[in-house]
């Protein structure tokens, strides 16, 4: 059996399509939201500086992310978050490839000086297997536990 690829799209938030955004936001809210529990504020202000890359299997939204410039999460590096994978293509390489995809062209927009994220903490092993490392202790986000984690410069 031969491993799904997904189709990929970076995007700025200005440029994003009004349905592209709607389904974004509606995964979003499936995931974090509803999936997980947890009420907070998504539309964080953030959205507008960032591009964002969405994984596509023919029209279904499968994954998304946003990569965050260097100065808006942390002032030192750039970042990726809402990090999202639909339920029913879990286990399937959809997140990782996201993940692989999210990493280069961060690197690609904003160079190889590092990547902060602040992931959730049950997801630890999968970051560093991207080349992550725990930069701090667990901490509260919303009533979820979270670490902060960096990928160094040259991975």
């Amino acid at each position: 059996m031969t491993k799904k690829s997904y189709q990929w799209e970076l995007t700025r938030f200005q440029d994003l399509k009004n349905e592209d955004l709607y389904l974004l936001l509606q995964l979003r809210i499936e995931v974090f939201i509803i999936e997980q529990n947890c009420i907070f504020q998504d539309l964080d202000g953030k959205d507008r500086a960032c591009h964002h890359l969405l994984g596509w299997d023919d029209s279904t939204l499968v994954a998304g992310a946003r990569i965050v410039p260097q100065g808006v999460s942390y002032p030192d590096f750039p970042s990726i978050g809402r990090v999202v994978n639909r339920q029913t293509y879990r286990g399937k390489g959809a997140g990782k490839e996201l993940m692989q995809e999210a990493i280069a062209h961060c690197i690609a927009l904003y160079g190889d000086i590092g990547i902060k994220i602040g992931a959730q903490y049950y997801l630890k092993g999968f970051y560093e297997s991207l080349g992550f490392v725990a930069t701090g202790d667990i901490y509260d986000e919303d009533g979820i536990d979270h670490i902060k984690m960096i990928r160094p410069v040259g991975l």
